[in-house]
């Protein structure tokens, strides 16, 4: 409810003045959209609705029955009649049924009674609109509501021909565009669907949606969609992302392209053509971010709890108050937010006085006298003059008590950084949209960081270490490049602890998850790129070479790269998606899962190749991961070098181009290390580690020092060695994993096609942890001193 009392106050100030509640979480909105809602769910109804008209919005609300309405039933239409009833009981005036996303086809009862599917939709809507006395707002949403979905295409679909000619006119048609996400709209494809639909089109832009892919979230500006448009709809609904703190620039700029269009009509309608630029209301989204990256500085700078919860009025005066939640809400009421809308409708003639619903003034400019969106009842057609912008919340939950305590953890999380709090400023927000910028593109520092891993990726083999006469010329460029491309990763690492320390715990627990995901993605990549100087082995086969495998990036449009247009959720992962695509593993998507933490961790990391000065802290850690379970009369325990010499030593003296270094703010807390050729490994230990190493411990017990036997079976598929190990205090899981897949990307690149690491039965945490990195298989054997060997592919 704090979130959706702030939601409005944005809305109210930026010019907008509708919002649309129909989240699908919500049950009795689409799967259970016959029960009607208790007294305590109603209750928080009444005052949400109750708090938009005190905002001067017009509140929307939709219901979605298309999954199961059996349209000919007439008890399910009672129903639907008695559901929006209540509503309208609670203070509603505007009303949305909604057809997306359900089968297009009728059961049996339902085609003995309508000759389409476009029939049965139009005959409830009719009557349900009728019922309701035709409402100023009632909107319809079909089931081909874009371009994409039409069969066989717009011009000749039967469905929408149908919904044309017999919906009727007062009510209006939602449309995306020419697909469910629509980079741009245009005036020649929004004038043939007002012709198919026989009336202007409301949009509802996904532009900025997020809800199909967890690891992206859209923090650009308001695109694509010229001012033009305006005369040509009836509104336009935005669709923002599910946090609802990452939806104050998607907002913001809306409002200014709608501000834009009204300036637009002030210009037009002078004669002497003298108005400004501003004047002439073009819209420039550079412009218009600029301005909402000031505003949202300011916002950032405020300090305010997660979920935007408050404190009581009486401990307002106490920092340490643990923040108080709300008295239960009913579960179409929450505090995370999804499938957010805002509306834009289009200046015409009517006004509020035509209409019940109430008049309210708006923020921006108040002086104004703006009226709420309204349609003269039984007048086709016509629509008033004013923006709208819908929300839609979901479900987080109805377990009220257990939130609280997750809540009071939260805050406590907060008080250990409240020392070293700081605000983002307006550089490190510009950075941080451009990460997150829209889906079929990036900001500039994002593209440019991907064009540079992919030209220091492809010309990797100037640095080989089998090129003895290469250009120095092109060795020089790389190397500087890999500088500079090690210095960008920087600031992004800098950024995240920047957002880390943001006063706005709101802000930062909604945008950390996707800040740390890019975090994971830029120690990885840093680390494998400052690794490739001087350890690529030679590569006879361009083209199966992992500088050639197939990659992409979106500074080239999906459809160049595919010869079709799809969707954005075709590639997912946004920014991290694309690096993690052009990495030797990245046909691999398990290496890179990391459900983030519960509470944002301020401690910085850095994965880096090994140097001969980290041997002896190196060896301090083998020590305390492994003598804690020792008996104090072990010879371990007796010569401090020795457990380092049997368990990392051989590692480090013989393969250390495959050695990585895990370190905090502290010092080291990690390796992985790793061997290319067992076989060749182990000859070499033989040969040259175990006799130095009888010289050097002469008394010890040489039972550490044995060498391993692994059958032939095992190293035939599965030639590579691994070994990973992490301090326990390194709470963050994600960056031993980014460790060990940065050891795994080291392989792969020079041609191991299968590695495998060794484990006593009883070591379940690294069982575990392999696991889950994708190392699927279990080998047991006695001739490995009765461990376990758990087994990996790199294909």
């Amino acid at each position: 409810m704090e979130q959706r009392k702030v939601l409005f106050k944005w809305l109210q100030r930026w010019g907008l003045n509708t919002y649309l509640y129909g989240p699908k979480d919500d049950l009795k909105h689409r799967m259970l959209w016959r029960e009607m809602y208790l007294e305590e769910e109603a209750v928080h109804l009444k005052a949400l609705i109750q708090a938009a008209h005190a905002c001067g919005l017009q509140f929307i609300y939709a219901l979605s029955p298309g999954q199961d309405i059996i349209f000919s039933n007439s008890y399910d239409v009672v129903l639907l009649k008695r559901k929006l009833r209540q509503v309208a009981g609670l203070g509603c005036k505007a009303f949305a049924i909604l057809f997306d996303d359900i089968d297009h086809t009728l059961c049996q009862v339902d085609k003995d009674v309508f000759s389409s599917f476009a029939h049965a939709q139009v005959s409830v809507a009719n009557e349900i609109f009728q019922y309701l006395e035709e409402p100023c707002t009632f909107l319809f949403c079909p089931t081909e509501y874009c371009n994409s979905l039409c069969y066989p295409c717009l011009a000749k679909s039967a469905y929408l021909k149908t919904i044309g000619e017999e919906l009727l006119p007062g009510i209006g048609v939602i449309w995306t565009g020419t697909k469910v996400i629509s980079k741009e709209l245009t005036e020649e494809s929004i004038k043939e669907v007002q012709e198919v639909l026989q009336r202007r089109p409301l949009i509802w832009d996904n532009l900025h949606a997020n809800d199909y892919d967890s690891k992206i979230v859209f923090l650009g500006p308001f695109k694509g969609r010229p001012i033009g448009l305006g005369p040509h709809l009836q509104g336009l609904l935005l669709n923002p992302n599910c946090e609802f703190e990452a939806n104050f620039i998607p907002i913001h700029t809306l409002g200014s392209w709608f501000r834009s269009i009204h300036r637009m009509r002030k210009h037009s309608a002078r004669s002497d053509g003298s108005a400004s630029k501003e004047e002439s209301g073009a819209y420039c989204p550079e412009e218009a971010l600029s301005r909402a990256l000031q505003d949202w500085t300011e916002e950032i700078g405020k300090s305010v709890l997660p979920g935007r919860q408050t404190l009581p009025v009486e401990d307002r005066s106490s920092t340490n108050s643990e923040p108080k939640m709300s008295e239960k809400q009913g579960s179409h009421i929450t505090t995370r937010w999804s499938h957010c809308k805002s509306s834009i409708d289009v200046p015409q003639e009517s006004t509020a006085e035509d209409c019940e619903i109430p008049k309210g003034p708006q923020a921006f400019h108040s002086s104004e006298g703006k009226s709420v969106p309204c349609q003269s009842k039984g007048a086709p057609d016509v629509i008033s003059n004013e923006t709208a912008t819908v929300w839609k919340p979901c479900e987080i939950g109805e377990d009220r008590e257990q939130e609280t305590q997750v809540l009071t953890q939260l805050d406590s999380a907060s008080q250990e950084l409240e020392a070293s709090h700081e605000t983002p400023g307006l550089t490190d927000l510009r950075l941080l949209v451009g990460l997150f910028y829209l889906p079929y593109e990036h900001g500039d520092k994002a593209q440019h960081l991907l064009k540079e891993f992919q030209w220091l990726k492809a010309n990797s083999s100037c640095i080989s270490i089998a090129v003895k006469k290469g250009d120095p010329q092109k060795v020089d460029e790389w190397r500087s490049r890999a500088l500079h491309f090690k210095q960008e990763c920087d600031n992004l690492l800098h950024l995240h602890s920047r957002i880390i320390k943001s006063t706005n715990r709101a802000f930062l627990y909604d945008l950390y998850p996707y800040v740390w995901d890019v975090r994971n993605t830029t120690l990885l990549a840093k680390a494998f790129v400052l690794w490739l100087d001087g350890h690529v082995l030679s590569d006879n086969h361009p083209f199966g070479s992992w500088r050639n495998c197939f990659h992409w990036c979106r500074t080239i449009a999906s459809v160049d790269l595919l010869g079709v247009e799809v969707e954005p959720w075709v590639f997912k992962g946004g920014i991290s998606g694309e690096f993690q695509m052009m990495l030797p593993l990245g046909t691999s998507p398990e290496l890179f899962i990391h459900p983030p933490p519960l509470f944002p961790a301020s401690q910085s990391y850095n994965i880096r190749s090994f140097a001969s000065k980290d041997k002896a802290e190196l060896y301090r850690i083998c020590r305390e991961l492994h003598h804690k379970s020792l008996d104090p009369s072990h010879s371990l325990r007796k010569h401090p070098d020795l457990t380092g010499d049997s368990t990392v030593g051989p590692l480090l003296h013989l393969s250390p181009e495959y050695s990585f270094i895990l370190e905090d703010d502290r010092g080291l807390c990690g390796y992985a290390l790793g061997v290319m050729d067992v076989k060749s490994f182990i000859k070499n230990c033989e040969a040259t580690w175990f006799p130095a190493m009888r010289e050097k411990y002469p008394q010890a017990s040489y039972t550490e020092l044995q060498k391993a036997t692994y059958p032939d079976s095992l190293l035939y598929h599965f030639p590579s060695l691994v070994h990973v190990e992490v301090l326990p205090d390194v709470l963050d899981s994600s960056v031993a994993r980014c460790l060990a897949t940065c050891l795994l990307l080291a392989l792969k690149v020079n041609g191991s096609q299968g590695v495998f690491c060794e484990m006593l039965p009883t070591d379940q945490l690294h069982l575990e942890f392999f696991t889950k990195l994708g190392f699927l298989e279990i080998f047991r054997s006695d001739a490995v001193h009765h461990e376990d060997i758990v087994l990996g592919r790199l294909l």
